[in-house]
């Protein structure tokens, strides 16, 4: 009688992108632009772009009017 061959160890592989991680990193850009002094409608609009988050905290630190940065980076 042969014994049972050891059963395969099931794997399971986390995705590499969750589905809610583009919400998770609009949100996280969002906070660090408010931290930054943005009103929130500019923030929002920041936020859910592809501007470089350092740049636009990087302008008002400078002492860009937080208008003029949005404008510049927008």
């Amino acid at each position: 009688m042969t014994p049972n061959p050891t059963p395969m160890a099931e794997t399971t592989e986390a995705p590499l992108w969750n589905e809610n991680e583009p919400a998770k990193v609009e949100s996280w850009r969002l906070h660090i632009l408010l931290e930054a002094g943005y009103p929130v409608h500019l923030a929002e609009q920041i936020a859910g772009s592809e501007v470089d988050l350092h740049d636009a905290v990087q302008l008002v630190t400078r002492g860009c009017d937080h208008t003029t940065a949005a404008e510049i980076l927008l």
